[in-house]
This record gives C-alpha cells, structure tokens and sequence, in this order.
C-alpha cells in the first residue's frame, strides 16, 4: 500500500511564550529518554501530517535535519483519512494531527505512546481567492459575486469543519451551500482556489501566510472552536531514536520561531 511518504528534504516552498506547559514536559520527557544514550548512526522517522501543516512540516523537517543528521519522511492527508491508516497498521512513527480528537482516540484504542500527546500548534483559518479584489471580509459571502467556493470536507477535515462553524456564525451558510465545493483536505480546497476551480475558499492561514498575491480575510477565532493541533507518538516509533528527536524538536524553539512564520497561533 502507498502510504504517500515525502522526505521532509523535498523543496517546497508560536512564538515559545505561547507554547504549552504540555509541550515543555514532552520535550523533559524525550530528552530524558535520550540522555545516556550511546552515539548512534542517523535515523528515520516516519510521520504522518495534517494536510495543512505541509509546507511548514517540510520546513521543520530540513532544520531537524541539519541539527540531527535524522531523516524524516512525511505522509500528507485529512486527519480522517490519516487516522484511518494508522488504525489499520500504517508504519508510522508519530502523528501530527489537525485537532485534538483523533490523537485522544490513538491513545484510546493503544495505537500511542501514553503520556506523549501535545499541541504543536493552534491553527487559523482564511477566506481567500487569487482575485486580488474579490475578498474583502465576510460580506464577501453575502454579495454573490462568486458561484464556486472551496472548503475541505468537513466530516475529516478540522479546516472544513471550521469553515462551516464560521460560515453559520456569520448566518451565511444557507446562502452559500449550494454554491460549495469540497476538497479532501485544506490542501485540496488551496489547490481548487489557486487553480480557479473555485472563485474563493476557506484555507488553512498558513497556507497564504507567506505571500500577498490575491485577496484574503483572516477569520477571527471567535468564530469556531479552536484548531488545536496535537501530536503524539506512535507505538511503532517508541524505540526509534530519530522519531523521539523528532518529537523533541517540534516542541521546541526553532521549531517554534517557523511556525511563527506561517500565522499559527498568530494574534488577531
């Protein structure tokens, strides 16, 4: 089977005050279970990504590996369909989930290492469109100058659900519904927009976070439940060195100061 592994060296192109006191005991945790440990050859680990964590999994990946010297190969998907897999034996060695229920059911069901799960990152949502005058706030919804809008199915997808909870918020979705169309992941819905499938759609903030082209409008928070994003190592990565540095490294303040960078966490 084609678990769709990318290494985190492939080019493709928050702040630590407000990372959790979970993550910082992670990161005691990992480092303990590393100290002593004799000098090993480089590793690889195996992790599987929310698709809208892509471009800055594939950053992190690169740093870890300059600081390392260990690989990892990424696996990109919903978090419903990334959940799936490892429920039904994919080798991955960590999960890196877009909300906090799938990792509590690995934890749940024995597919996780107790003790291991926490967030990595608190996700924001964007309506946008390649039109640089298209999108100029949540009127953008109401004024019917559009006929396709993308989103990411929401039934998998936190991004998705969140578009909708922010479309109902706003007392626009019965306008919208029959003009939807749905990705199987945020990358998806950015892919419909970017390629004019789609005159406009709800993305992960990160996805356009690093560049100005088209018009967008940050969703306030308020306006869905929070998309905390957590982390957990799997059981199949408990004795895998690379993966325990992995982990240790997302937590920590490198990673942190990218994250940054793609509005995760950022400040309305």
């Amino acid at each position: 089977m084609d678990w769709n592994l990318t290494p985190a060296s492939m080019p493709n192109p928050h702040s630590a005050s407000r990372r959790s006191t979970r993550a910082a005991m992670i990161v005691a945790t990992m480092a303990g279970m590393l100290v002593g440990a004799a000098p090993a050859l480089a590793g690889e680990s195996r992790v599987a990504v929310a698709a809208n964590f892509r471009e800055a999994a594939i950053e992190i990946g690169s740093a870890f590996k300059l600081a390392t010297g260990h690989s990892v190969l990424f696996s990109f998907g919903s978090t419903g369909q990334l959940y799936a897999q490892i429920a039904f034996g994919a080798p991955f060695d960590v999960f890196l989930s877009a909300d906090s229920a799938r990792v509590a059911k690995t934890i749940e069901e024995g597919l996780a290492v107790p003790g291991s799960r926490f967030t990595y990152a608190t996700g924001r949502i964007a309506l946008f469109s390649a039109d640089k005058n298209l999108v100029a706030g949540p009127e953008t919804l109401r004024d019917g100058r559009f006929s396709k809008l993308a989103i990411a199915e929401p039934s998998v997808a936190p991004y998705g659900a969140a578009a909708v909870e922010t479309m109902r918020a706003l007392a626009a979705y019965d306008v919208v519904s029959n003009r939807i169309v749905r990705g199987l992941n945020v990358a998806q819905a950015y892919q419909f927009v970017q390629t004019g499938n789609a005159d406009l759609g709800f993305v992960a903030l990160s996805q356009v976070a690093r560049h100005t082209e088209g018009s967008r409008w940050i969703v306030p928070s308020r306006l869905h439940d929070p998309i905390n994003q957590d982390a957990v190592m799997l059981k199949r990565g408990g004795g895998n060195e690379a993966a325990k540095a992995f982990v240790t490294f997302l937590a920590g303040s490198e990673a942190g100061a990218i994250l940054d960078t793609y509005g995760y966490g950022q400040e309305e």
